[in-house]
This record gives structure tokens, sequence and C-alpha cells, in this order.
């Protein structure tokens, strides 16, 4: 086997079979800690609310979304189950050995985004702790936040770096702690509110299911289009994971494992979870008058210490679970991708937290005014039609068929440097999709009258990423079988 160092390093290496030690439950825990987060909490009300669809329509979009996304991961997970290898080396069979470089930045940079956002997010937590306990709550200081929260925002920061350089085991251990401890706290939450707001609470939950005015992008669609508009928006939130899915997979026994893992994880998370959030929702409209989209700022108006403590404790859990599972640990390969002999997957989990830090720094005064639903569905954009190509690249145009010494092979008559090591009717079709899918989000951007197309169409780009794939797959194989 030829090792190239500019290819290999004992991080992407196959993982061997000795080391292959994930059952279900942690592909289970994986997915909780992703659904689980504040983001998330957010998203799915703001879905709820925004949409104009009755609750039950908003239901079926969201499991839909799970066994849709199920389905996706499934395909991206299987073959770093059968040979070990982490998404940035699986890219390289459709990509080439080095133009991987590019989806796996890609994704490496949407990731310290996230990164920077979710760690701002688990930071409220900490905060929400401190004011709770001191009642300080400070002037503020500097890119709109205030000394409490740059205080939070630190500690955050800090802890996360110390439990990623311990390595994978113990962030194993640390998300199979926080799915189910988190799950107690939000229900234990969900009681809280429905105790304070008594039958308001059926009253305004009644409210939602009987749908209502469309906001947010969603204005000026048909109920098709926005039951649509959610089931892409739910799918472009998980996006990320889904395209490097195979960075958690390859440490799964086996693909059995690896299915029942994601069905349970997925739909099964979706489900509760969905329903755990429509609950609080209601109940804090009944209680307050309005919608709280924060947890965080929910339960400081709930006014109780111990709530306050118990709450606090699981929303830091949940936020700095996802970001392990979707934000830390899939840029640390991705680096590590870029140049393996120079950076390996603590120094590339450095990096990425240095980046993040900057990008949660700036999230209060900069970051958050572009939107929620845009923010998302941008970032899936940009991934999506890699998702497709790698699959379509596998599926049909290889046939399952993987050499893995081949992709630690620099050689010129390799299997994978196809030309000078970049396959360049992939990243074609990557560059022309990605262009169109991002186009969905801002039309202002395109040409040839796609921008008024995907202008009236609506939905504020919630299309983003099923269009993004579809065109990936398409195009790669259409100029791919030339």
């Amino acid at each position: 086997m030829s090792r190239s160092s500019k290819l290999y390093n004992s991080d992407l290496a196959p993982t061997p079979k000795a080391k292959k030690n994930w059952g279900w439950f942690e592909i289970f825990n994986v997915w909780a800690n992703d659904v689980q987060s504040l983001f998330g909490y957010t998203l799915a009300a703001s879905l709820f609310l925004a949409s104009g669809l009755n609750g039950w329509a908003v239901f079926a979009a969201l499991i839909l979304a799970g066994f849709f996304i199920m389905w996706l991961v499934n395909l991206s997970g299987k073959p770093s189950v059968k040979h070990g290898i982490p998404y940035p080396v699986f890219a390289r069979v459709s990509m080439g050995v080095f133009g991987a470089n590019f989806p796996a930045m890609a994704r490496g940079l949407v990731a310290m985004f996230w990164y920077g956002a979710q760690t701002y997010a688990a930071s409220t937590a900490v905060a929400l702790l401190i004011t709770g306990i001191t009642g300080m709550e400070g002037e503020v200081m500097f890119l709109g936040m205030t000394g409490v929260m740059w205080v939070s925002f630190i500690f955050v920061s800090a802890f996360q770096v110390y439990l990623f350089w311990q390595g994978i085991d113990l962030v194993r251990r640390f998300l199979n702690f926080a799915g189910p401890a988190v799950y107690a706290v939000m229900i234990l939450l969900m009681l809280v509110i429905w105790a304070k707001a008594g039958g308001g609470l059926f009253s305004e939950v009644g409210t939602i299911f009987s749908s209502g005015e469309r906001s947010g992008g969603f204005e000026g669609l048909g109920s098709f289009g926005a039951f649509l508009a959610v089931f892409s928006i739910m799918v472009g939130y998980f996006a990320a994971v889904v395209i490097n899915f195979g960075d958690f997979a390859r440490f799964v026994k086996n693909e059995d494992e690896m299915k029942k893992g994601n069905l349970w994880g997925l739909v099964g998370n979706v489900i509760l979870f969905s329903f755990i959030t429509l609950m609080i929702t209601g109940g804090t409209i009944a209680i307050f008058g309005e919608y709280v989209s924060s947890p965080t700022e929910m339960v400081a108006k709930v006014d109780n210490l111990g709530l306050t403590i118990i709450a606090a404790f699981a929303f830091f859990a949940a936020t700095v679970g996802i970001n392990m599972v979707a934000n830390f640990i899939p840029p640390a390969y991705d680096l590590a991708n870029l140049m393996p002999s120079k950076i390996n997957f603590k120094t590339g989990g450095l990096i990425t937290a240095g980046f993040g830090f900057v990008i949660g720094g700036m999230w209060v005064a900069v970051i958050t005014q572009m939107g929620l639903f845009p923010f998302v569905n941008t970032l899936g954009a940009i991934l999506a039609p890699v998702f497709g190509i790698m699959i379509t690249d596998y599926y049909i145009i290889k046939k399952e068929k993987l050499d893995v010494d081949a992709l630690f092979d620099a050689s010129k008559k390799a299997k994978y440097h196809y030309n000078g090591g970049f396959n360049h009717k992939a990243i074609l079709a990557w560059v022309l999709s990605g262009y169109i899918a991002v186009g969905t989000v801002w039309p202002n951007i395109l040409i040839l009258g796609l921008g008024d197309f995907f202008a009236n169409l609506g939905g504020g780009g919630g299309y983003a990423w099923i269009i993004g794939a579809s065109l990936g797959a398409a195009v790669h194989l259409a100029i791919s079988k030339k």
C-alpha cells in the first residue's frame, strides 16, 4: 500500500475492527444531542408559528423530514461503516484525492460557523445560571454582550476544548450522558410550564393547531408549498451532519446497528422533541402573552431558582453535545485532511475553536441580523450538492466498489487521482449546483431569469437543500457518463 504523507495520518486511516465499539445507543445519542440544542428548539417552535399551517401538518412535515434524513444518512454512513473511513476520505472517491479538500473545507467552514453560533447559545445557559444565583446581569460591554455573557462565553469555549482534547471516547460518554439527561429536564420544564399555564395551554396549542398568518419567508405560499418548505428547512438544518455522518459511522460495529440508531435517534427524537417544543411554546404564550423564542429567556421569566439551575445545566449539556457532534469533530478531520503531515485531529480542533470563538463573539452584534431561516438555508445550500455528487458517484457510477488503499495513494496512476488529483467533472457539478442552490436563498445573485423564478417561488429559500442535492446528483451523473 502506497501511503502519501499528503493524504495519510493515523486520524484519517481506516478505523480498525477493534475500535469499532459504537452501537445503536451511541448513534441514538448523536441524534438526540443534535435535535435537542437551543437552536433546535427555536427552529422547531418557529416552524410551528411562522408556517401558517395547522399543527398537525407541521408535525407531519417534521416526521417526514426525520424519515428522509434517516434514509440519507443510511446512504452516507454505509461506506464508512464498511471501510472505517471518515467523510473527507470518502469524498476522495468522487472528487479526487486532492479535489476532496474543497468539499471537506466547505464542510469545515460551515461547521466553524455553527460552532461559534452554538457556543454562544450554550453560553446563554451559563449566563442564565450566573444571573439566577447572583442576580447580576451587567451592562453591554462589547459586541452587544454584557460582562456576564462574555465570562460565560469564554467558559463554554474553554470547556469544549478540554472535552475535545480528551479524545473521542470521552466525547462518546458525554453524549451518552447528555442525551437522556436533557430529555429529563425538558420534560420537567414542560410540566412546570403546563402547571403554570393551566387550561390556557390547551387553548394556545389549539390556536397553533388551527394555523395562522404566514411570516418569516413563508408569505405567499400555498399550503403545499409551506409544507414542503417546512420539510426542506428541517432537512437543511441537519444537512451538515448528513454529509459527514461517516465521521461517526466509522466507529459503528455494523450496518444494522447504524440503521437502528438512525431510526430511533432521528425519527424518535424528532417526534418527541417536537411534541415537547409545541407544548412549551403554547404554555409560554398562555403565561406571558407572547412567544418566547429562547428557552433560556423562558426559564428566566418563570423565575424559579431550582428550575433555573437544572435548566441551565441541561441547555448547556445539550448545546455542547451538538457542538461536539456537528461542529467540532467534522472540521478537525477536514483540516487534518488538508495537511495530514502537519495537522492532526487535535490541532484541527484547536483551529476550529479559534475560528468559532470569533464567530460566536460576533453573533449578537453581526450575524443574527441575517435571520435564522436564511442562515440555516444558506449553509445547507453550500453542502447539498456535495452530498448528491458523493452518493450518486458511489452507488450509481462506482456501483459501491471502493479501493481503500487508493484513497491514500497520490501517484498519477492511482485510481482516484483523476486529473492531477482532481475530478474536474465533480467539481464543476458542485459549483453549478451550489450556485443555483444558494441562489434559491438569495435570488438576486442569479442570472438568466432564475432570480425572478425563485423569488416568485417563495419559501425564503426553504427548498435550497433539496434543490442543491438533486441538481448535484443529476449534473454529476450527466457529465460523468459522457
